[in-house]
């Protein structure tokens, strides 16, 4: 059910050496291949430009795609056995588990062996750059003109979308999955209200009394049991925990990085004081066993299993759905971002274009023109609904014009099994006609309490020429993996915070300087395009 948006911002993009030489070598090749394929497709008149089905003739095609811990296999997911027999294009999914998806997704594209598209493929901006220069993806602007109506509805409402998929040189590579409801723009922040009660304790309010409430959870044996078993609090692997808590120490992440925007200029802020602060208390957590100490190793499936226990104190999810799963959904509220040390209280939101790179066509392809109809199908209400509920009747219900799932469908726990929007970045779109599921009562009462903290304006990740794509490739491999690598220590306690001046030097040294310039110099591009 949980997007990994938060993990993503913090995440270095990496794509290897081997990758770019392979996209550089192959550069002609592909681009070739791109024309040669595209030459091959059925005449577009064969293609309706809408209605059912899309093609007269059946077509094939082959589509790699990440498959959360929670999903089932696609083939048996009600949405593609239907629309396979609405649209007559039989897709084949060649699905790769959330654990080490990018490093396969990485060898598709340096080995060229290459897939019709790229399925909930979580591509980066410079991936898409990469790779779209390098003509192992199609430019797609065409395409939706032609045969995206939902999609380009969608992008006349939202101007954001296009400016944040568009290039400069006006190619869109990939597609995003598209968020009008703010409930599935954020991580709850879901804590263990039956605890509070039992312990006599409010919710907290600051970074202070979080720590003193997870102190509590600790060591006063709020779940009864006689035994020092309560997990405080936990969060998903690695660096999760960072944007979660960012917001406490006045740490904003703009522009898809660790950015923040202070009178329209761009500061990244991995060297600066605060984020030194906010790593000093995520360390005090994790010394005195109130941070989960399985963060840097658990795998996704054991913090979802650890969110339905009820043995923990205080999780962040953007539903309700694994405490759901497991009945123990009444146990916990969602609290307001705590207020940091200097009074900042600031939530991470996704922008509308959240999950870049969830689609895109690649230069084999030899049906682009009903490839691109296949997907603009499920940036409509309709084609959303069939995606995240499945079949009416079987699965979903009616109810005031919106789709909620039976209670019988409900009992058999088998929601994430027959929907890709399960485990999240699935390309479709997420609107209110179709969010009951991740946003019923409970969790409309945490978003409520996020709302007043959300920034107004949430700049995506900009797309940059190839060049300046290449610098920041570069800049970012190492800056990304040495700060991942150093946070991770200063967290852990394997690093002393006496080394901290040493830390900034490495960035210097790295050029984050010449970093922020580039992100500068696409803020401003930004702001000149309104």
């Amino acid at each position: 059910m949980k997007r990994k948006w938060g993990t993503a911002l913090l995440s270095a993009v990496v794509v290897s050496s081997l990758t770019l030489s392979a996209c550089s070598s192959n550069t002609a090749n592909t681009a070739s291949t791109a024309k040669e394929g595209n030459n091959q497709a059925k005449d577009t008149k064969s293609v309706s430009s809408d209605g059912f089905p899309i093609v007269k003739d059946p077509i094939k095609l082959k589509m790699f795609t990440r498959i959360a811990p929670t999903n089932g296999p696609f083939k048996d997911m009600p949405v593609f056995q239907d629309y396979e027999k609405m649209s007559n294009v039989q897709v084949e999914f060649i699905e790769a588990p959330t654990d080490g998806f990018n490093e396969k997704k990485n060898l598709l594209f340096a080995s060229n062996e290459l897939p019709d598209a790229m399925y909930r493929s979580g591509l980066t901006p410079l991936e898409a750059i990469r790779y779209g220069s390098a003509g192992q993806l199609i430019p797609l602007e065409k395409l939706i003109d032609a045969y995206a109506p939902n999609l380009k509805k969608l992008m006349e409402t939202y101007p954001e979308i296009r400016s944040a998929i568009t290039t400069p040189e006006g190619h869109i590579y990939a597609l995003p999955g598209i968020v009008t409801v703010n409930a599935a723009k954020t991580d709850k922040r879901w804590m263990n209200q039956a605890w509070l009660k039992k312990l006599n304790l409010k919710e907290p309010q600051t970074t202070d009394e979080l720590y003193e409430v997870l102190k509590a959870f600790r060591d006063k044996d709020p779940n009864g049991n006689g035994k020092q078993d309560e997990l405080p609090m936990t969060a998903r692997n690695g660096l999760s925990i960072v944007p979660i808590m960012a917001g406490s120490f006045g740490l904003d992440f703009q522009l898809g990085y660790n950015i923040n925007l202070e009178n329209d200029k761009v500061n990244i802020w991995m060297g600066s004081d605060r984020n030194k602060e906010l790593l000093m208390y995520l360390n005090k957590l994790y010394s005195e066993k109130l941070l989960d100490q399985e963060l840097f190793t658990q795998k996704e499936a054991q913090y979802l299993t650890k969110q339905g226990t009820g043995n923990t104190g205080f999780f962040f999810d953007q539903t309700n759905n694994p405490m759901l799963d497991t009945k123990v959904a009444d146990q916990y509220i969602g609290i307001a971002p705590v207020k940091g040390p200097h009074g900042d209280q600031l939530q991470l939101a996704a922008p509308v274009p959240r999950d870049f790179g969830a689609f895109a066509i690649t230069s084999v392809n030899k049906y682009p023109e009903a490839t691109m109809r296949w997907i603009d199908y499920f940036y409509g209400d309709e084609g959303s609904t069939l995606l995240r509920f499945g079949r009416k009747g079987d699965n979903y219900e009616i109810r005031d014009g919106i789709p909620y799932y039976t209670d019988a469908f409900l009992a058999t726990g088998n929601q994430s099994k027959i929907t890709p929007y399960a485990g999240g970045g699935a390309p479709h779109l997420i609107s209110e006609k179709v969010a009951s599921y991740i946003n019923p009562p409970q969790v409309q009462e945490a978003q409520k309490k996020l709302d007043p903290y959300m920034q107004k304006i949430r700049y995506a990740s900009p797309m940059f020429d190839e060049q300046t794509a290449q610098q920041i490739n570069v800049l970012r491999n190492d800056i990304d993996k040495y700060y991942e690598e150093q946070s991770t220590k200063f967290i852990a306690g394997a690093l002393s915070f006496d080394k901290w001046g040493e830390f900034q030097a490495t960035l210097k040294k790295m050029k984050i300087d010449e970093l922020q310039k580039l992100y500068q110099v696409a803020y401003d591009n930004l702001k000149q395009q309104k």
